[in-house]
């Protein structure tokens, strides 16, 4: 079953290879792509407040790398801070392994480990590409 990270790997491939052909009526239909999948497939809201990017520049074949910021709270539901984190989504024998970097505040890289192992590991007969 192809995912939504073979679709992100394969459209950031892609459209490297039409830059590199100076075809930019397709380079920007890949961008296009890519927007689409951050703001409407990737994670958001629920302390995902600000959406996530995925890091053209550091994503390739073998890896995706996405950046976004979580809000935290503490258990009275007070905002506590804004921190930076990445996912990076390598491919694994048995699918895909998610890695998260930065802060661990009340062992929110779990949490969010399994939002991103869901959301990109998603089959893409749910997408409309």
């Amino acid at each position: 079953m192809k995912t939504l990270a073979y679709k992100i790997t394969n459209t950031i491939q892609a459209k490297k290879n039409c830059y590199k052909s100076n075809n930019m009526i397709w380079y920007e239909n890949h961008s296009d792509i890519l927007e689409i999948i951050e703001n409407k497939y990737l994670p958001h809201g629920s302390g995902i407040d600000s959406g996530c990017k995925i890091d053209e520049d550091k994503s390739n074949e073998n890896k995706i790398v996405i950046t976004f910021g979580f809000h935290h709270m503490n258990e009275n539901g007070y905002y506590t801070g804004w921190f930076s984190y990445k996912c990076i989504c390598t491919p694994a024998f048995s699918g895909i392994d998610i890695k998260i970097i930065g802060k661990n505040i009340n062992c929110i890289k779990d949490y969010l480990q399994d939002i991103f192992y869901d959301c990109l590991s998603q089959g893409l007969e749910k997408l409309p590409f």
